[in-house]
């Protein structure tokens, strides 16, 4: 006969047993969204074509997991791949742009989404990420292909040539090149060392082509300036050759002037010095008797012509 405990104990394992097979089935064979208890949102994004992506792929949000690929369905156009992203990822823009990608060279693919801005409205259950907005790699066939189509193209005999040509300008010049390649190493260093100056020198300059792109209309106009200037001088060709001409015989009469005035000249300057001083202390003065001076001579030249 089965006793109280053993059947409590039967109980409480069947229990566990159901609880721990709830939990896997939710958690790892997906059973959760048949009783709407899923913990993820679905995306359909549809591509031209797979690109490598499969069932179970990864889905990343700026480099974050977020869920996994479902189901890969064919459609008219392509694919459609249902991303699950997890409902306690970060909420993802809507504007965004859906990558397949791969891990390495020869790693498994994976689809990434890199958002377009960081503003609402965000991907929602059901939401769709149109081919336009999605890109996968080129099909390694293609590569391949490319790549043969390119060494195909290459005349053999040509290539052969330019080998030797190499081959004869390179011998016997081991040492020159070994220098070539130690002063390329000391230039990167240097510049290496020089980065922050470089950097700096970068943002001024930005800050100097700023300018000039704010100043566009006044060297615009300053360029229509001396375009126009330009103009009238090749207009006036003539006549400044005629000034050219004249200016050596006009440049020694005005020296032989000058010659001749030495040295009164410089004393008439002298006093003139002296008088522009005296006229500058009496300037209210000056600008008095000129402002009252035509008003003074109007009126004696009407008294004169009344009294005739």
């Amino acid at each position: 006969m089965i006793t109280l405990a053993v059947r409590l104990k039967n109980v409480a394992f069947l229990l566990i047993a159901v609880l721990a097979l709830s939990y896997l089935g939710i958690r790892y064979a997906d059973l959760g969204r048949y009783v709407g208890v899923a913990d993820y949102y679905t995306v359909d994004v549809q591509l031209p074509r797979t690109g490598g992506l499969f069932t179970h792929s990864d889905v990343t949000y700026r480099g974050v997991s977020v869920g996994r690929v479902g189901p890969i369905g064919l459609t008219a156009e392509g694919v459609v791949a249902e991303l699950r992203i997890k409902k306690s990822a970060p909420r993802i823009p809507a504007d965004t742009k859906a990558v397949v990608a791969g891990l390495s060279a020869v790693g498994e693919q994976y689809i990434d989404l890199r958002p377009e801005s960081d503003g609402s409205p965000y991907l929602t259950d059901g939401a769709r990420i149109e081919q336009a907005d999605t890109q996968v790699p080129a099909p390694v066939t293609d590569v391949l292909s490319s790549v043969d189509d390119l060494v195909g193209s290459v005349p053999l005999e040509d290539l052969r040539t330019v080998v030797d040509e190499f081959g004869k300008a390179f011998d016997g010049h081991g040492d020159d090149l070994q220098a070539l390649i130690d002063s390329g190493g000391d230039f990167v260093e240097a510049a290496d060392r020089a980065l922050p100056s470089t950097t700096l020198l970068i943002n001024d300059g930005e800050t100097v082509l700023r300018t000039q792109a704010q100043e566009a209309k006044a060297i615009r106009d300053f360029a229509t300036g001396a375009e126009e200037l330009a103009r009238a001088l090749k207009g006036s060709d003539a006549d400044l050759r005629r000034l050219l001409a004249v200016t050596p015989e006009a440049a020694t009469q005005v020296s032989g002037l000058l010659r001749d005035l030495d040295p009164s000249l410089g004393v008439v300057l002298a006093n003139l010095l002296t008088t522009s001083e005296v006229a500058v202390t009496r300037q209210r003065g000056i600008e008095e008797l000129l402002v009252k001076y035509p008003a003074a001579v109007s009126a004696g030249a009407t008294a004169v012509d009344g009294g005739s």
